[in-house]
Order: C-alpha cells, then structure tokens, then sequence
C-alpha cells in the first residue's frame, strides 16, 4: 500500500462512508491540495486491493473502509516477517521489545496478553 493509499483509509477509518468528492474536500482543508480524479484513482486501486467497497444504492457513490488498522498492521507484520524473518514473528517482537521505548504501561499490556494467550491454550 501506497503512502497516497493509506492517507485515503485513515480518511475512511476516521470519517466513515465518504464520496470521492468529499474525502478531495477534507484532503485540501487539511492542506494536501488534491483533485477528484487522483481520489478516484486512490480508490479504484483500494478496491482492487480489497480495502475499500464502493456503496452504488445512494444517488453518489460512496467508499467505506473493509478492514481496520490492526488488519493493516497484521498484514504488513506478516510481510516483513515472511521477507525478513522466515516468517517468523518473533524476531520482529524481540527487536521491538528490545527498543526500549516501551513504557511501564505497554510492558504490562505485554505481559497481559501473553497470560491471556496461554490461558486460552489451556482452555482456563
């Protein structure tokens, strides 16, 4: 996914449904000046792509998000990790992990999950 396509999602993900005259409206307020066609293109290729559905039972047609930011992510984790690590996940978690820039906060969430993953594998 294209930096350009990703804009065009958050777009989505923040503001729902949009035509592509309205989500060309609320690039240009946010200062990105863009044209109707560049949008359509954006979304055509979303479409193709499986990230976006276009709505044809209203009078405009409008575009709405298929999957959420941690589909995105999942995704993109996976990619690197069948590139990089074998597939593996691991390696990927690690480096993160070792970053140091985890807060109190986050190294709890960790080790939330991963009791919470184990119990679901005992069945508790």
């Amino acid at each position: 996914m294209t930096d350009a396509e990703l804009a065009i999602l958050e777009l989505l993900w923040a503001n729902g449904p949009c035509s592509v005259r309205q989500l060309a409206e609320i690039q240009q307020q946010a200062g990105a000046p863009t044209q109707a066609a560049t949008v359509q293109k954006l979304l055509e290729r979303l479409e193709s792509k499986e990230w976006v559905e276009r709505r044809r039972d209203e009078p405009v047609m409008r575009f709405s998000a298929l999957g959420n930011r941690d589909d995105l992510i999942g995704q993109r984790l996976q990619s690197i990790a069948e590139q990089l690590c074998e597939g593996s996940l691991t390696p990927l978690l690690t480096h993160l992990v070792k970053q140091e820039r985890l807060t109190n906060k986050d190294r709890q969430q960790l080790k939330q999950l991963i009791e919470d993953l184990d119990s679901k594998k005992k069945g508790v």
